[in-house]
């Protein structure tokens, strides 16, 4: 394996990090209390990936089982016990563990034991963050009817299974 074509072809190099301190607000809050800082986005990564940290305030949230076809995704806990689904069994992974998913796995993650925070990393970067905040909205009590939350699911490449 070698690596990738350039994607940058200057001679000097650029001013252009940007940093996100650990003490910034978080970009949402769900009704629940859950806490979502955008690190970087998939349009801040030029479409490479996207790093959310993901911070549960404790009451059991999470999504259950689905899969992506144009994604992959994958977890490290920083913090408490986080729940998740590798497409056989659900497994409390605590502070240091990771679970990388490829495109099709099957998994979902949740928190059944109190507040925990974990950094949720999708590759390359797709528009996560309409997905997260409409989740949100559902949570505030905006409604969609079948067919509406079908399409919702749908264009967010979020598969779900029995």
């Amino acid at each position: 394996m070698s690596y990738p074509p350039p994607i940058y072809d200057g001679e000097t190099g650029e001013v252009s990090a940007r940093a996100r301190l650990a003490g910034d607000e978080p970009d949402l809050v769900y009704p629940n209390g859950n806490r979502v800082h955008y690190l970087t986005t998939g349009e801040g990564s030029g479409g490479t990936y996207g790093l959310y940290r993901w911070e549960f305030a404790g009451p059991r949230s999470g999504p259950d089982a689905h899969f992506h076809r144009t994604i992959t995704e994958s977890f490290y806990v920083l913090d408490g016990e986080v729940t998740i689904y590798d497409g056989t069994a659900w497994n409390v992974m605590r502070s240091g563990d990771f679970v990388h998913v490829p495109a099709g796995g099957l998994h979902g993650f949740r928190n059944e034991s109190g507040p925990a925070s974990m950094l949720l990393h999708f590759a390359p970067g797709a528009p996560r963050e309409a997905y997260f905040e409409g989740l949100a909205r559902l949570g505030a009590g905006e409604t969609m009817t079948e067919a509406e939350r079908d399409e919702f699911m749908r264009y967010h490449d979020n598969h779900w299974v029995d």
